[in-house]
């Protein structure tokens, strides 16, 4: 009797504290299933977006190998459009870059190189899309745009490249002396070995160097 009594007991008690908790604990339970189940469908959403531009690219690879530069441009810009969060967004936008620049459309690419400066988050990258978008922008004569990307400090395995550029930038502006001195940088900098060397010296010596 002393047993069954305690159990009523603990019943009682039971019951009193769902009915103060009851509610509390049924809406934590509920938030933690819709938590739950939304982190799950999220990554099922995006593995289809994973998947789609997977499609997308490649399809985007297969027109640029056939020179079919609107098909490149409908498909990247779809990628970069709808597809922006998945791992496809800046290859696209290196892929569209390249092919605009290659065809002569060199707003379209430099549109595309400041995306892929913009989303890129590997330093190397960063450097690299820095170096093409200051190519498009000697090309359309947008010094000034070149020199701020070519200016500042940059990473020590890409300090050549930006020297080579930048004294090409400066040619182009009349500045010999120091186009002179961007050369000389770059030579400094370069790998004996490297091929760029040659290059640089006929550079340095068509400005007097």
């Amino acid at each position: 009797m002393a047993l069954d009594l305690q159990e009523q007991e603990q019943l009682d008690e039971l019951k009193d504290w769902w009915r103060k908790n009851g509610t509390y604990v049924v809406g934590v339970a509920a938030a933690i299933a819709i938590v739950v189940g939304g982190w799950r469908g999220y990554q099922v959403w995006t593995a289809r977006q994973s998947g789609e531009a997977l499609g997308l690219f490649e399809h985007a690879m297969q027109a640029a190998v056939g020179n079919d530069s609107k098909a490149v441009k409908e498909l990247t810009g779809k990628i970069m459009d709808d597809y922006g969060r998945t791992g496809y967004a800046l290859p696209a936008a290196w892929l569209a870059a390249k092919t605009n620049f290659g065809n002569g459309d060199l707003k379209s690419a430099q549109a595309q190189y400041q995306y892929a400066l913009d989303h890129a988050k590997d330093k190397g990258l960063v450097e690299l899309a820095k170096l093409r978008l200051a190519e498009v922008d000697m090309d359309i004569k947008d010094y000034d745009g070149a020199m701020k990307l070519l200016d500042g400090d940059h990473d020590e395995a890409f300090v050549p490249l930006f020297a080579n550029l930048k004294g090409d930038a400066l040619v182009a502006q009349g500045k010999t002396d120091d186009a002179r001195a961007a050369y000389k940088l770059a030579l400094d900098k370069l790998d004996p070995k490297s091929p760029l060397k040659a290059v640089v010296e006929i550079k340095l010596g068509g400005v007097g160097g």
